[in-house]
């Protein structure tokens, strides 16, 4: 079984020695590369760019530079998304954002991790968990996110807050770690 059938089934995987795994990620960091270069006034280019490195981009996205990704064709984006400066997305696996989400600066949204036993993280082993971003999300500056969680709709996360577990939808949820502090009301 190769490294990225092992990521597909949920398994332990060792990225840093796979040579479709290493292939993928430098083609990634080249569009990234290419993408935060680009003079801001370049916004066709830079979307250009994105729909190379993404499954899938809505209309009207915009993702401020610099921004950086392991993989980019696990990452779906919805309509009307707005990240600001220095978003990392590791995408070892699925990262799914719904319609009207907006991310502050320096976010971080990662599926990879990795094991708490000791000889296994030393040979390099990590595993990665989906994360699913529902629609009309307000994420702001500062937040982690890790792997396997899920946000439902309308939610806000508050800035600095580290996102553990599962944040349900029409919630304001904030800390380290993050937890729902009172409900969100729905327009």
């Amino acid at each position: 079984m190769t490294e990225k059938e092992k990521v597909k089934r949920g398994l332990l995987y060792n990225p840093n020695y796979d040579e479709e795994l290493i292939r993928e990620r430098t083609q990634a960091q080249e569009l990234c590369y290419e993408y935060n270069q680009l003079p801001p006034s370049k916004l066709g280019e830079r979307t250009k760019i994105l729909e190379k490195l993404f499954k899938k981009l809505g209309k009207k996205t915009l993702i401020e530079q610099p921004f950086f990704c392991d993989y980019g064709y696990n990452i779906e984006v919805g309509q009307n998304f707005y990240a600001n400066h220095n978003l990392v997305i590791l995408d070892g696996t699925t990262v799914k954002i719904g319609d009207n989400v907006f991310i502050g600066p320096n976010c971080g949204i990662y599926t990879a991790g990795h094991p708490i036993n000791e000889k296994q993280r030393n040979e390099g082993l990590e595993y990665a968990k989906k994360i699913i971003i529902g629609n009309s999300v307000w994420i702001g500056g500062n937040v982690t996110i890790l792997p396997g969680v899920t946000i439902g709709d309308n939610v806000v996360i508050g800035a600095g807050s580290v996102v553990t577990k599962d944040i349900p939808s029409n919630s304001i949820a904030y800390g380290n770690p993050c937890k729902v502090k009172k409900e969100n009301p729905v327009n």
